[in-house]
C-alpha cells in the first residue's frame, strides 16, 4: 500500500509528573536513541524533531485534594497543547514523545480544537492497559496519568478540563479503548455510566484482534481525524518491560503489529502520542526499540505491498 502521510513534527515531553514511578521523563530520549526519526525518514516520511517542551521539575510529593502535582501537570499540558496547536497550524502531523500519559490531556485537547476549527470529526484510539478514567474522589493514588480520559471528557479539575478553552474537549463517543485489562473498582462503574467503547483483553480473546480493530475503526471517513494515543503498557510486559505500570496478559507482538497495520490501512492517522516508555525499568532500551518498530508499521511498513 502506497500510503501518503503529511509531514511530521515529533517533540519530546520529558516528565513523569503524572506517574507513580520515576523514569518516564527519559522516554523521549530513549525513543530518539532507538532511532524513531531515522526509521520514519527511511520510510520516506518528512519528519522534523521540534525538540523538547520545557516544564517544571517533578517535586515528587503526595496527593493534595486527590491530585499529585496538579500545578506541574497543568504547566506541562499547557506546553503540550501550545506545541501541538502550532504543529497542526503548520499543516504537519504532531507526534508526541512522552513522558507519562497525563500529557494526552494537552495533545488531545489541541487536536480536538483543531478539528472544531476545521469542521472535521475526531476519533481517538486509546491503546492502553488502563481506561484512565479516574477522578480525584475515586483514585487510589492521586496520579494524574490515571485520569486523562476523564479530564478530556470534562470530569476533573477546572485547570485541566479547561485546557484548550472548550469543556468538554471531547465526548466519550469519540473514544475507542483497546487492550484494557486493569480498571479500578469505582472506575468500572464510571466507564459504564459514561458508556465508553472499550475492547478489553477478554473481548479481544473472544473475537480476535482483527474483529476488535474493525469495530474500533468503523465509521472513519475522509473527514475524520484519527488520533492514536499509544501507551506502551498495552503490550505484554514480557515484550515491553520498560513501563511504570506493567500488567500481565497484554497484547503480544503479532497482535500489536496487526493493530498498527490496520490503522495504517485506514489512511486516517493524523496525530500520535507515544507514552510511558520508562528506560529506568527497561532491558537495554528494548521497549523503546519495540515502540519504534510498531510506529514504523503505523506509518505503512508491512510484510507485502497491500492494496
Amino acid at each position: 500500500m502506497d500510503q501518503r502521510y503529511p509531514p511530521v513534527s515529533m517533540f519530546g515531553v520529558p516528565t513523569d509528573v503524572g506517574a507513580g514511578t520515576r523514569g518516564a521523563s527519559m522516554g523521549p530520549e530513549a525513543l530518539r536513541v532507538a532511532g524513531l526519526g531515522e526509521a520514519l525518514r527511511a520510510r520516506g516520511v518528512d519528519i522534523a524533531d521540534a525538540g523538547d517542551v520545557p516544564g517544571p521539575k517533578n517535586p515528587w510529593l503526595g496527593p493534595v485534594d486527590g491530585y499529585r502535582h496538579l500545578d506541574q501537570v497543568v504547566a506541562w499540558n499547557q506546553g503540550v497543547f501550545e506545541t501541538t496547536q502550532a504543529i497542526l497550524r503548520d499543516g504537519r502531523m504532531p507526534v508526541m514523545l512522552g513522558g507519562d500519559h497525563c500529557l494526552a490531556i494537552g495533545s488531545i485537547a489541541a487536536v480536538a480544537a483543531h478539528c472544531r476549527r476545521e469542521g472535521r470529526s475526531l476519533r481517538v484510539l486509546w491503546l492502553d492497559a488502563h481506561t484512565d478514567f479516574n477522578t480525584s474522589t475515586i483514585t487510589p493514588s492521586g496520579n494524574v496519568h490515571g485520569m486523562p480520559v476523564a479530564c478530556l471528557c470534562g470530569i476533573g479539575p477546572d485547570a485541566l478540563t479547561r485546557i484548550g478553552g472548550h469543556v468538554p474537549a471531547i465526548v466519550p463517543s469519540q473514544v475507542r479503548q483497546l487492550g484494557i485489562r486493569s480498571v479500578d473498582q469505582d472506575e468500572k462503574r464510571l466507564v459504564k455510566e459514561h458508556r465508553l467503547d472499550i475492547y478489553d483483553m477478554r473481548y479481544i480473546d473472544e473475537v480476535g484482534m482483527k474483529r476488535a480493530m474493525e469495530q474500533a475503526l468503523q465509521g472513519l471517513d475522509r473527514d475524520t481525524h484519527l488520533h492514536v494515543s499509544f501507551d506502551v503498557d498495552i503490550l505484554d510486559p514480557t515484550i515491553a518491560p520498560g513501563t511504570g505500570t506493567p500488567i500481565p496478559g497484554g497484547v503480544n507482538y503479532r497482535e500489536a503489529q496487526l493493530i498498527m497495520e490496520m490503522i495504517a490501512d485506514s489512511g486516517r492517522l493524523r496525530s500520535l502520542d507515544i507514552v510511558e516508555v520508562n528506560p529506568a525499568l527497561d532491558n537495554r532500551n528494548a521497549t523503546a526499540e519495540l515502540a519504534v518498530d510498531l510506529v514504523e508499521s503505523l506509518f505503512g511498513k508491512s510484510t507485502l505491498m497491500r492494496d
